[in-house]
């Protein structure tokens, strides 16, 4: 039997109902994330939501020694847990739908074979949503044999505006909607809407970090997702050169928002370039970064294949490097903001979407989002907007009329509203 204990039905993150509307077809569910992001909490809330639909659905967690024994031994285990066997039956015939939820997957022996025989034996009446670490998700075998079986879903930190949810700002949330639809509008909790985003600047979007209102509680918080967590995900992975390893990891901090170069981290590191991109795919793959690609359409003036680096909480961020200043008296400030952005960016865009323009010259542009061939808009980021100077960017403006350029700083709000 599942607890209710700490699952707050009212606080469903913005995933949740992509979620719940894909229960509706036959392909898997598969959420990812980093740990300690809420999928338990997540996969716990639509358990609840499954039940009080008089669905037929189970709940299993693969930290439970005995069942993941009892599951490696038979996949058909699986239904031992049940009071109804599943049929194999064909398309356009009725029958009770099974849905298992299945927490942690990655400690089965197998998961990916696992999931292919449930989905080519029971196709059509048995539905699984399930959640894993990176560990398995590094895996190939996950890719090539689950092809056309699943749909992938990624869990973030939580977003600026789940992070107000968490913390009961309802009318804040409100007031940032309207001042987007109003620019004129002053707020008159204008105050506490910045408090909040130098709160989310320092600490991040982790869950457990968000609902911690002690700052030494958040700060030990994150210490322990960075020693701990951070140590499981290269266990996982297989690194073998740990301290080189989360040397890398301090690089790419202190330089969100910069170019990363490989050969130059090589050479710090005394690492060969294979090695340096081989832990760079970890990271990604651990989701604690995202590399950004480069947009272009003239190759020979704006052609690099080197990538731009971001980090998915902010708050792990600043614990890898031992900062926890005020974002207003910080030399990376800026850093920070433009990392925010991103973040938020990526709720409504496909990361494909997301871009950065450079030329040869070193004309840069921070954020380039093509939502149709040829057609978008782009961002540049700065802490405040009289540091932007449109003269900067005229070769941009010029060379891609249909990507209009604005600037956006830590007093517009209009990029909160996801």
């Amino acid at each position: 039997m599942v607890s209710k204990l700490n699952i707050n039905p009212l606080v469903y993150r913005y995933l949740y109902i992509e979620i719940e509307k894909h229960l509706r077809h036959k392909n898997y569910t598969i959420l990812t994330g980093a740990r300690q992001v809420g999928k338990t909490s997540l996969i716990k809330q639509l358990y609840f939501h499954l039940q009080g639909r008089e669905e037929t659905v189970v709940l299993l967690n693969l930290e439970d020694k005995n069942l993941l024994k009892e599951l490696n031994e038979d996949v058909n285990n699986v239904f031992n847990r049940l009071k109804v066997k599943p049929q194999k039956i064909v398309e356009g015939q009725t029958d009770t739908r099974i849905y298992l939820l299945i927490d942690e997957i990655q400690y089965l022996d197998d998961p990916s074979n696992f999931l292919k025989y449930l989905y080519d034996e029971y196709e059509y009446n048995v539905k699984v949503v399930a959640s894993g670490s990176s560990a398995f998700y590094i895996d190939t075998k996950f890719v090539d044999s689950l092809a056309g079986r699943k749909r992938i879903f990624q869990l973030y930190p939580l977003s600026f505006n789940e992070f107000l949810v968490f913390k009961e700002q309802k009318k804040i949330n409100t007031e940032i909607n309207y001042m987007v639809s109003e620019p004129s509008y002053v707020s008159e909790y204008k105050r506490s809407i910045e408090s909040y985003l130098l709160e989310y600047l320092t600490y991040g979007g982790y869950p457990a970090v968000v609902l911690e209102d002690d700052i030494e509680e958040k700060k030990l918080l994150l210490d322990e997702l960075r020693n701990s967590y951070l140590r499981r995900d290269i266990i996982e992975s297989g690194v073998d050169k740990e301290n080189q390893f989360l040397m890398l990891v301090q690089l790419l901090a202190d330089q969100i928002g910069g170019i990363v170069n490989k050969n130059e981290l090589g050479n710090t590191l005394k690492l060969d370039n294979k090695t340096v991109e081989r832990y760079t795919y970890i990271l990604e793959k651990c989701f604690h970064i995202d590399l950004l690609k480069p947009f272009y359409r003239n190759l020979r003036k704006e052609l690099t294949k080197m990538p731009k680096v971001y980090f998915n909480d902010i708050g792990l961020r600043n614990a890898i490097l031992g900062r926890f200043e005020n974002p207003r008296d910080r030399m990376d400030k800026g850093m920070l903001l433009e990392n925010f952005v991103y973040n938020q960016l990526r709720i409504k865009h496909q990361s494909t979407e997301i871009k950065y323009w450079r030329t040869i010259e070193r004309n840069e542009v921070d954020f380039v989002l093509e939502e149709s061939y040829n057609k978008g808009y782009a961002l540049e980021v700065k802490w405040e907007c009289r540091q932007f100077n449109p003269k900067k960017y005229k070769k941009f403006v010029a060379t891609y009329p249909d990507f209009p350029l604005s600037c956006i700083d830590f007093n517009n709000l209009g990029i909160l509203v996801y």
